[in-house]
């Protein structure tokens, strides 16, 4: 069992916040941190619902400059239940919390095959010998999107009386997640109104203030298996709930359940979130039915997710896709949400959509696609959006923003703090104009793995062709080089952005970017190609292009420049110029420096002076692409790239490199299985351990990082096997690491429902489940075998 649980023992303060995150619970539409029922916000706890794609913008003062930030909302809390006792013939004791000096023990179990959060607490009674003992058990409704439930359940050890339980909704809550951003506005909640519903049912409403999203919860408290007890109702300006008081008896176990509605205006088919929210929670079946509905969701869930590691690495990677499936669960596919990088379970990066579908999309595309399609839908409705950050650039085509929330402006604040110097300094990331590229990107690899044509040839071509059209209008024509640059861009680094002492921000030609335009150009060719020819010239009128576009594009995409310095490709033009830093004194004076240009700028410094990376940049280029495409690529930029100068580029920037990211470990792990297998685990293992440990210390209390968590689980499946869904073949490569040498899972693959790939001892089955499709072809270190559907096959990659 302990395989598929996470267990914390005891009470510790310090990492009550970490522990919240990772204890979360969510199904894809709203997800609550794993706080405790009777413990309020404060520097310990931090309670928080969050809706998918609910977000709310206000303005605040910072360094003396008026800004808009835009956040995903912290919504009323609904876990307020809060509890003392009454020992017969004696006063009320105080409320008990794990902060009320009086708590014993206190064992909080997860279950990641069920999605339920358990709480096990022990009290000591004042003035008595008695105790105590109180289990809890929570679920976020997998099955029911708009519910949640816990039972409570008390029981008394040695001592009889009455427990007073208090149970409710809190509307009195801001956005008070990140230390960083407190002194910003963060009240994002208003007009707030309670009410009491029957005998048992009290309500809350609210809205947002700008976005002008109206929220609504309710909640339902009953003493389960006593005959109806009565409750009072406390309705204050922003909180409703109700009191029950219940009997027990020496050695005698009573409970209460808790059932919570959450609907807001973005819910389509309802009129009234109020009063969908009370109906709900009036026609709710009782915990004991609500639960076993939730467990049957998530064994659904599960065997589409199956996923088999031995050991505690598979530990780790099934409380990572138990993360991902909380955040990007089918639910999802119904609502016009993106990939928030900290998913559902934190306000850091204010709940904004980066570039993380990067890594999440490559594991959803083979499970879970109406889900990859939705999100990249995501990125489509807010194409023209995009193609007006373009305009304003003076560029033609789609220029994504590198942060997105609810409408798909740039949401990339323009100052960030150090917290190091205490200095707000100019933020220069929405230069991170690849994130179109990933879009792109994106768009191809779902297609490649569904087949899904319709998609194709109508959001995912326009999507395309846009994104091959700002790269087309970026590129600048170099006579000196007789090649095409970019100029003005930061790349995955994120470190470098600009040449030191340079007036405007920005680096010429990193390769990744360059690199990724060139195929984004000419996968935008290859579509117009295979369009219908109806289809192809309405895209021609809609978008304006010209006849000789994908003729351009073709040059372009042959000559754009790509930099070199001592043997290796470089990160950016003059990457080989600068500075070398003293790793070893920098670790010796300040031990962790994976945040390096925070310690370098609280000196008077700056990392730009320095060949110092923050994450895998060029080496990007490893995790996107394998060794055969890669190489293609480079060829048709009119470079070799051949195994050697790939070694060596490798080692050059692992020397170079501080892991400030999370992502950091997961790519060179990934790069690393291919080109340097002693080494990969070490990386591996950091990828696994970066937000169970908080690698990164302390950023994870503000929220999972949702595409390091897919990632590790794409690693098993796509790095680990080089596995390829392709139109005509899945192509595999195994690669197995030492440590993780035995392993296997089901993917979807065009319309076979279940493909089964188990992977042994260098030797790999693959099984097609039986359906009347054809059968599936497996290209294998150049060699090919079929599996009809109904039939397994083992296959010798090197046989």
């Amino acid at each position: 069992m302990r395989a598929w649980t996470w267990t914390y023992e005891g009470y510790d303060p310090r990492s009550e916040r970490l522990r919240e995150t990772l204890c979360t619970l969510g199904n894809g539409y709203f997800a609550t941190r794993g706080a405790a029922s009777e413990s309020p916000a404060g520097p310990a706890h931090y309670p928080g619902t969050y809706v998918a794609g609910c977000y709310d913008r206000l303005e605040s003062t910072v360094a003396g400059h008026r800004t808009g930030n835009e956040d995903l909302v912290n919504l009323p809390n609904w876990l307020p239940l809060r509890y003392r006792v009454r020992p017969r013939g004696a006063d009320p004791g105080p409320w008990l919390s794990q902060d009320s000096g009086l708590l014993v023990a206190d064992l909080r179990t997860l279950d990641l095959r069920h999605g339920t959060l358990t709480r096990t607490s022990r009290y000591a009674l004042p003035g008595g010998p008695g105790r105590l003992n109180v289990e809890q058990c929570r679920l976020v409704h997998m099955g029911e999107p708009h519910l949640a439930a816990q039972r409570t359940s008390f029981t008394a050890d040695g001592w009889s009386g009455e427990v007073e339980v208090e149970s409710g909704l809190d509307g009195d809550v801001r956005n008070a997640g990140v230390e960083r951003y407190r002194g910003l506005a963060d009240r994002h909640l208003t007009h707030w109104l309670t009410g009491a519903e029957e005998d048992d049912t009290v309500w809350l409403r609210c809205r947002t203030v700008n976005s002008d999203i109206r929220i609504a919860s309710a909640s339902r408290i009953r003493a389960a298996g006593l005959p109806a007890i009565a409750s009072r109702p406390r309705l204050t300006a922003r909180g409703a709930f109700r009191t029950l008081t219940v009997p027990v008896e020496a050695g005698g176990t009573v409970r209460v359940d808790q059932t919570v509605a959450l609907y807001t205006s973005g819910t389509p088919a309802i009129g009234s979130p109020r009063q969908a929210a009370v109906a709900a929670v009036r026609e709710a079946p009782g915990f004991p039915e609500l639960l076993v509905s939730h467990h049957d969701a998530w064994e659904r869930l599960w065997r589409r997710a199956e996923l088999e590691v031995p050991g505690e690495a598979g530990r780790i990677l099934r409380l990572h896709l138990f993360h991902v499936l909380q955040t990007l669960s089918p639910h999802t596919a119904e609502l016009d949400v993106g990939v928030p990088a900290r998913g559902l379970h934190g306000e850091a990066y204010r709940g904004h959509v980066f570039w993380d579908e990067l890594f999440v999309l490559p594991y959803l595309n083979l499970h879970f696609p109406e889900v990859s399609r939705a999100l990249v839908g995501y990125r489509h409705r807010r194409l023209p959006a995009a193609c007006h950050a373009a305009r304003e650039a003076g560029r033609n085509g789609a220029m994504f923003p590198w942060q997105s929330g609810s409408d798909g402006r740039e949401e990339t604040q323009e100052l960030h703090l150090n917290p190091r110097s205490g200095r707000w300094l100019p933020d220069h990331s929405r230069l991170q104009h690849h994130v179109g590229s990933a879009v792109a990107y994106n768009v191809w690899q779902y297609w490649q793995a569904t087949g899904d044509t319709a998609f194709l040839q109508d959001e995912g071509a326009e999507t395309l062709l846009q994104v091959a059209r700002f790269w087309a209008d970026s590129a600048v024509w170099d006579p000196s080089l007789a090649r095409y640059r970019i100029h003005g861009v930061v790349g995955p680094d994120e470190y470098h952005d600009g040449y030191p002492g340079a007036a405007t921000p920005g680096l010429d030609d990193n390769t990744y970017t360059n690199v990724t335009a060139s195929w984004v150009l000419m996968r935008a060719r290859e579509v117009l190609r295979a369009l219908p020819a109806s289809r192809r010239s309405e895209l021609y009128e809609r978008l304006g292009l010209a006849a000789d576009d994908p003729e351009r594009w073709a040059d372009i995409a042959h000559r754009l420049h790509v930099p070199y310095h001592r043997g290796v490709v470089s990160q950016f033009a003059g990457y080989g110029e600068l500075a070398e830093l003293d790793w070893a004194a920098y670790r010796e004076r300040y031990g962790d420096i994976r945040r390096l240009d925070r310690i370098l700028e609280a000196e008077g410094d700056t990392v730009n002076r320095y060949q110092a990376s923050k994450q895998a940049d060029v080496l990007m280029l490893g995790y996107l692409f394998p060794p055969r495409e890669l190489g293609g690529l480079f060829r048709q930029l009119g470079h070799r790239l051949d195994d050697d100068l790939w070694r060596t580029t490798v080692d050059y920037y692992l020397r170079r490199t501080s892991h400030g990211s999370t992502l950091s470990a997961l790519v060179h792990a990934w790069v690393l299985a291919r080109v340097r297998h002693d080494e990969a685990w070490t990386y591996m293992e950091e990828a696994l351990t970066g937000d169970v440990a908080d690698v990164q210390g302390g950023t994870t209390p503000e929220g999972v990082h949702l595409g390091a968590m897919a990632g590790t689980v794409d690693l098993v499946q796509r790095g680990l096997t080089g596995l390829e869904a392709g139109a005509d073949a899945l192509r595999l490569d195994p690669s197995p690491l030492p440590q993780l040498s035995k392993f296997g899972f089901r993917i979807r693959y065009r319309g076979h429902w279940d493909v089964d790939l188990r992977f042994r001892a260098g030797r790999v089955r693959v099984a097609v489940a039986d359906s009347d499709e054809d059968p599936v072809t497996v290209l294998i270190r150049g060699r090919t075998a079929t599996v009809a559907p109904g039939t397994a096959r083992w296959l010798d990659p090197g046989g």
